[in-house]
């Protein structure tokens, strides 16, 4: 009757299918106590010991630390390492590590100074009385990681389930041979171990705590039940011995009968699992304030002459470890860190004591039985019996072989635990584990250069957009800059035309309206002029024909070139672009001034048009021989005219004593210069004035003719007709000059107004002629009928010798 009550008191557990009863060969070393053993005469510290990156480090060669010192500090995964004594710090460089592969780490190398003492502690008894995070952090700055062998960072799987988590389980089975680690834990540290678990239970707030813990091992149970006494907060669960039931899915079902689903966590069912080791690691951490700088490590095999349980410092070489409990290698000796199925050949001795370092196992070589080759398989499905996790071994094994990543994907590859269950019991002996680590690390790979190539595609995606967004920016920029200056444009341009449309429709500026009033008093006085000499005789003319056509034509010149410049200032400014606008205009201003200053250079405005025609003359006569020639021609002619003029004056003393004033001062108004302006511009034009130039070219009969008929022409001499004619050359003047430029048409009116001055010559010639007959034959006079001829033509004479004196010291010059 009490067998039937205490069975139904005893707590229900589960099972799970497959799983395997291995030889658990545990009396070798769970029977001796915990032990120290010495410390070695130098430390190897990878800084990677934990699932994550490794920290940075925060130490350099020389320096001197302290036990607990940390020697890298990081964040999330990155957990910090220490120094597991005091001493100096001797270098830092690459070592192999406790990895299948061999391959070599990041370590730092020390060597201990045997003092072995502590950097000052933080103990924190009343860890109740500070914030949860606090403690997380705490137990993250003691670098604690899983001390069950996969070493997942303890701080960071408490903080994804610090929501929602309603069982914490210690996992205690330590269910795998030769190991005893956890085992002999229990016994020495039991109270240790379930304050550590009470310190987990209150930072994740769990309804229920439970220490799954297999039947084979009464001496740990039997330690944790003293441990706990009348307490009822942690609740000791006793389960059968199988393998591998110290998986955590595996535990998980034993304990609570729920499943984690494939590809999940067991948080997502309300469950997380912590070590036995852990949980003795976070008691230190929290409570006496001691990071992690050792752990306990189960020596053992039939190679070691006194296999146990030892206090390793992390860092210890591992042939240190075997040489102080008489390890005796044979022949291929073979030594396994972790345990027979889960546990992997070791490539060197040199190898450090890692936090995950659980058991060293040097076994014989009667214990690892024959050394069968592998064969095919024979598909005979005990692998997928004996499998835990409800996996299909073989067609794992088929598409690893075959590198069939998705498939072997598709069939839950990542499930597997590789607790070696379907390669114990595989008669083929294929290594299913090997196969299956090295399909997961190719997984892996895929998976890593998957991550890459997204996150260089966000990367390039990312640099497109910016550059996407910049080349918007720049055109907006560009569009606004267009819009600116179009507005800008558009408003100068509006302002200009507003201009040009004003000055079209105001009166004429300040020189325009003296221009025209010159002009219009040139021509009063023209036609003053012209009325006097219809009306009145030469001695009672007070402005002379002649010099009233030449002025009139002057400021009808001067009128017409402001005209000019005005309307090269408005086109300027009707412009489009205002810049070229503004440079015309300041083209045109500058030569409009140059012209003014030009004009002023000289007593009367037409010196100037003169002078530029007397340059183009010259520059012409210089390009060609002929016309120099014939210029000569000209000079000559005329120079001769003036001989013959002077010899004339020397034979009518009496007819230039007789001139009246009003005739000598009309004579010395004649500008020498303008003579010579004429005589250049007659020589320039003398190939287009085909009459001037004919008049020229037989200057000699010309005069001579004009004096042998004298005598019959002088009744049909005219001033008034001379004037008549200047005006017609200046009106031929005026029409070439609007044909060609505006310098053409300047030489050309002072070539007519030159021509005009030759006909005047020759008639003051026939003038003078005529007084001569009058004076030799005075019988003759009365037939003139008129009385105040013989005046007029000692006037004529008189104002024929000053132009003959003024083109001759004209064409010395020009010589």
């Amino acid at each position: 009757m009490l067998n039937l009550f205490n069975f139904l008191k005893k707590e229900k557990v589960w099972d799970f299918q497959g799983g395997i009863h291995p030889p658990e060969m545990k009396t070798q070393s769970n029977g001796t106590p915990l032990s120290e053993l010495p410390l070695p005469h130098r430390f190897i510290i990878p800084l990677k010991q934990h699932i994550g990156h490794e920290g940075e480090i925060c130490v350099a060669p020389g320096d001197k630390v302290l036990r607990g010192q940390p020697l890298t500090f990081g964040t999330g995964r990155m957990l910090p390492v220490h120094a597991p004594t005091s001493g100096v710090i001797e270098d830092i460089g690459q070592h192999m590590t406790a990895h299948p592969s061999g391959l070599s780490e990041l370590c730092i190398f020390m060597t201990p100074d045997g003092e072995d003492r502590w950097m000052p502690l933080d103990p924190l008894p009343d860890y109740r009385q500070h914030p949860r995070a606090d403690i997380v952090q705490r137990i993250h700055d003691a670098g604690i990681a899983g001390l069950g062998g996969a070493g997942f960072p303890t701080a960071t799987k408490l903080k994804g389930g610090l929501r929602g988590v309603k069982t914490l389980i210690i996992n205690a089975a330590e269910c795998e041979p030769y190991i005893t680690a956890d085992d002999r834990l229990m016994q020495d540290y039991a109270a240790e171990v379930l304050e550590g678990s009470r310190i987990l239970a209150w930072v994740l707030q769990a309804e229920q705590v439970l220490i799954g813990i297999e039947d084979n091992k009464p001496e740990a149970i039997a330690a944790l039940k003293q441990a706990l006494g009348s307490e009822r907060d942690l609740q000791i669960r006793v389960i059968p011995t199988k393998y591998p039931s110290g998986g955590a899915k595996q535990l998980t079902r034993i304990l609570t009968g729920l499943e984690v689903p494939h590809g999940g966590r067991s948080t997502d069912i309300g469950v997380l699992m912590q070590n036995v080791g852990t949980a003795w690691a976070v008691k230190r951490a929290i409570i006496n304030g001691e990071p992690i700088t050792e752990r306990v490590v189960t020596l053992t095999g039939e190679a070691i002459a006194q296999p146990r349980n030892v206090w390793s410092r992390l860092g210890t070489p591992i042939s240190h470890l075997l040489h102080q409990v008489g390890f005796t290698p044979a022949p291929r000796q073979m030594v396994i860190m972790g345990g027979p199925l889960m546990g992997f050949t070791l490539p060197s001795l040199d190898v450090p004591v890692v936090k995950i370092t659980n058991c060293i196992l040097a076994p014989s070589a009667n214990e690892m039985g024959n050394n069968d080759e592998e064969q095919s398989c024979i598909r005979c499905s005990a692998c997928a019996d004996a499998c835990p996790a409800k996996l299909l071994p073989q067609q794992l094994y088929w598409f690893s072989q075959g590198g069939d990543h998705d498939k072997a994907r598709s069939h839950h590859i990542d499930d597997c635990i590789e607790c070696g269950a379907c390669a114990y019991v595989c008669p083929s002996n294929i290594p299913l584990v090997q196969y299956y680590r090295q399909e997961k690390a190719e997984l892996r790979a895929i998976d890593l250069e998957a991550k890459r190539t997204l996150e260089a595609k966000a990367r390039f995606e990312a640099r497109q957009a910016r550059l996407e967004r910049e080349k918007q920016a720049r055109e907006a920029r560009h569009e606004e800059a267009k819009q600116r200056v179009a507005r800008t444009d558009t408003s100068e341009l509006a302002a200009a035309k507003a201009r040009v449309k004003a000055r079209q429709t105001a009166e004429p500026d300040e020189a325009t309206l003296e221009a025209q009033r010159e002009a219009r008093h040139a021509q009063a006085r023209l036609r003053q002029a012209e009325a006097q000499a219809e009306t009145q005789p030469v001695t009672r003319q007070t402005v002379d024909p002649r010099k009233a056509a030449v002025e009139a034509a002057i400021a009808r010149a001067k009128a017409k070139k402001v005209s000019q410049v005005d309307a090269v200032e408005t086109a300027a400014e009707a412009s489009v672009d205002p810049r070229k606008a503004a440079v015309e205009a300041a083209v045109a201003r500058a030569k409009a001034k140059k012209a003014a200053q030009a004009e002023g250079a000289d007593v009367t405005a037409p010196a100037a048009s003169v002078s530029a025609a007397e340059a183009a003359a010259d520059s012409a006569a210089e390009t060609d021989p002929r016309k120099a020639a014939v210029q000569a021609a000209i000079a000559r002619a005329k120079a001769k005219k003036a001989a013959q003029a002077e010899g004339a004056n020397v034979t009518t003393p009496a007819a230039s004593e007789g001139v009246p004033e009003t005739a000598s001062d009309a004579a010395a108004e004649i500008d020498p210069r303008k003579a010579a302006v004429q005589a250049a511009i007659a020589r320039a034009k003398a190939k287009k004035a085909a009459q001037a130039e004919g008049a020229d070219a037989t200057a000699p009969a010309a005069s001579q003719s004009v004096t042998e008929a004298a005598p019959n022409a002088t009744a049909e001499i005219d001033p008034r007709k001379a004037a008549v004619q200047a005006a017609i050359a200046r009106a031929k003047a005026k029409k070439a000059a609007q044909a060609e430029s505006d310098a053409d048409a300047a030489s050309r009116d002072a070539a007519a107004l030159a021509t005009a001055a030759h006909f005047a010559v020759e008639k003051a010639e026939q003038a003078q002629e005529q007084a001569n007959n009058a004076n030799a034959e005075p019988e003759q006079a009365p037939e003139l009928n008129q009385p105040d001829d013989a005046r007029k033509a000692a006037i004529a004479a008189a104002i024929a010798r000053a132009k003959a004196r003024k083109a001759q010291s004209s064409t010395t010059l020009e010589d």
